[in-house]
C-alpha cells in the first residue's frame, strides 16, 4: 500500500517537516482512475471543485458589476447634481448670496460655488410639449459645481447671457423635440396671472443656443439651463433660490452638511447628495446584499457537494484507513487526511474562481460588447437604464470575504466524511480483505 509506505518513510525520517496526513491527503485529491470507482469518486471531486470556482466567480463578478453601476451613476450624476445646496428656510430667493457664498467659501472643504435657480416648467415646439426642469445658472461660476461643464459643454453654457433668453438643452430633450441651436421654443411657467377668463400661464419664446450631453440619460432628457436672472424674471424670484456646493471630498458631504446646517441656523436649509437620491442608493444597497447572500447559496451547494466525495472517499479506503491505523496513525491523522483532500479541492476552487471573477470583471468593457456585438443585442439600453455601458469595479472590500466564506464552507463540509473516516474500527475493515 503506498498510504504504509508514506507511513514509514515519515516514521524512519525518509520524508522531513512534511506531514504524512498532508502527503496522503493530497494523493487522494488527485486520486487516479485505477479503477471505475476511483474515476467515479475523481469526477464527483472535479465537479464540487468546478462548483465552487463557478460559484466564486459569479460572486466576483455579479458585485464588481453592481460596484461598477453605482459609482458610475454616482460620478455622472454628480457631474450634473452639486454635492451640496443650500435654500432659505422660507422658500423663497437667498437674501444675500454674495455674503453667504463669502461664508462658505472660507470652509477649507469647498472648493466651488454657485447660485441656482431650479424650477418646472413645460417646454413646447411646435405641437410637441415635454416637462423640464429649468435651472438657472451662472455661466460663469456654474463650472465650479458641475463637472460636465467644464469638458466639451463649456462652450454650450457660455452661450448663456442675461437678457438674451437663451436656453440650452440636453441632447435626449432637444432630440425628441426635434430642435436644434437657432430654433426657438415656448416656455410655460407655473404660477400665471388671473384674469376673468381664467388663470393664464406665463409665456416666454426662447431661443436654443445649445445642446448638452452629461452622460446621464435622466437628466439630458429632462433638464434646460438659462441665464439665473432670465430665469428670476420668468419666475418672479427677487434673485438666487440657491446655493451650490462642490466639495474635496465627496464622500464628507453629509458630514459637512451637519455642520454647515449647524453654523448658518433655521434660516438655511442645507442638502446633500446622499440624501436626495436617498431612495436609489438604499435600494442598490438592499439588492447588493441580497445578491451576495443568493450566490453565496450557491457556492455553499458546491461545497457541500464535498460530503458525498469525501464520504464515498472515505468508504473506498476502509482497507487503507485500517492498515495506517494499524500501523501508528491516530483517529486524529486519519481525520486530518480527509480534512487536508476536501481542503485542497475548496483552495483549488476558490483560487480558480477569483482567478477567473476578477479576469471577466477586469475585462467586462471588452466582453459584454463582443457578446452583443455576436447576439445583436443590447443589454443596457439608453432609453430604460441609466447607462448604456456594462460598468465593472472590483472591489477588495468584496473579493476577500468572498474567498474567506469559500473556504471556511469548504471546511466545513470535511468535518463530518472526516470525522466518520476517524471511527472506522480496523478490525472490523480487514475482515474481508
Amino acid at each position: 500500500m503506498e498510504d504504509s509506505q508514506i507511513l514509514h518513510q515519515c516514521h524512519n525520517g525518509g520524508v522531513k517537516q512534511i506531514p504524512f496526513e498532508l502527503l496522503v491527503g493530497w494523493r487522494y485529491t488527485r486520486a487516479g482512475r485505477s479503477s471505475r470507482r476511483n474515476g467515479f469518486i475523481s469526477f464527483i471531486s472535479g465537479v464540487s471543485m468546478l462548483g465552487i470556482a463557478l460559484g466564486v466567480a459569479a460572486l466576483i463578478i455579479v458585485l464588481s458589476v453592481m460596484n461598477g453601476f453605482q459609482k458610475e451613476v454616482r460620478d455622472r450624476m454628480l457631474s450634473v447634481v452639486s454635492h451640496i445646496e443650500i435654500y432659505a428656510a422660507d422658500g423663497q430667493a437667498l437674501p444675500d448670496v454674495a455674503a453667504l457664498t463669502q461664508r462658505v467659501r472660507a470652509h477649507p472643504e469647498v472648493t466651488g460655488a454657485a447660485p441656482f435657480i431650479a424650477a418646472q416648467a413645460l417646454l413646447a415646439r411646435g405641437e410637441g410639449m415635454k416637462g423640464i426642469m429649468v435651472r438657472g445658472i451662472d455661466p460663469a461660476q456654474e463650472g465650479q459645481v458641475a463637472s460636465f461643464t467644464r469638458s466639451q459643454n463649456a462652450a454650450v453654457v457660455e452661450q448663456l447671457s442675461m437678457g438674451d433668453f437663451g436656453i440650452v438643452l440636453g441632447s435626449e430633450l432637444a432630440r425628441s423635440l426635434g430642435v436644434f441651436p437657432g430654433d426657438a421654443v415656448t416656455l410655460i411657467a407655473p404660477g400665471g396671472q388671473a384674469t376673468p377668463a381664467g388663470v393664464v400661464p406665463r409665456i416666454k419664446q426662447m431661443t436654443v443656443r445649445g445642446v448638452f450631453d452629461s452622460g446621464h440619460y435622466e437628466y439630458d432628457s429632462a433638464l434646460a439651463m438659462i441665464h439665473w436672472e432670465d430665469a428670476a424674471r420668468i419666475f418672479r424670484l427677487e434673485g438666487p433660490a440657491g446655493l451650490r456646493l462642490q466639495l474635496r471630498d465627496l464622500h464628507q458631504a453629509r458630514e459637512f452638511a451637519a455642520v454647515l446646517q449647524q453654523e448658518l441656523g433655521d434660516a438655511y436649509v442645507v442638502r446633500d447628495w446622499t440624501r436626495q437620491n436617498r431612495t436609489w442608493f438604499a435600494a442598490v444597497q438592499v439588492e447588493k446584499r441580497m445578491m451576495f447572500i443568493i450566490l453565496t447559496l450557491i457556492v455553499a451547494v458546491a461545497a457541500f457537494n464535498l460530503v458525498s466525495t469525501l464520504v464515498m472517499t472515505v468508504t473506498d479506503k476502509h482497507a487503507d484507513i485500517a492498515i495506517l491505523r494499524t500501523l501508528g496513525a491516530s483517529p486524529g491523522s486519519i481525520m486530518g487526511i480527509f480534512v487536508v483532500q476536501g481542503a485542497m479541492v475548496g483552495v483549488i476552487g476558490t483560487l480558480a474562481g477569483l482567478l477567473l471573477g476578477l479576469g471577466v470583471a477586469s475585462n467586462i468593457d471588452v466582453i459584454v460588447p463582443a457578446i452583443e456585438q455576436a447576439l445583436g443585442a443590447s443589454f443596457l439600453p439608453k432609453d430604460i437604464y441609466l447607462i448604456s455601458k456594462m460598468p465593472s469595479d472590483p472591489q477588495a472590500a468584496d473579493i476577500v470575504p468572498i474567498g474567506i466564506i469559500s473556504l471556511v464552507l469548504a471546511f466545513a463540509a470535511t468535518l463530518y466524511p472526516s470525522w466518520r473516516a476517524s471511527r472506522v474500527n480496523p478490525a472490523q475493515a480487514l475482515r474481508y480483505e
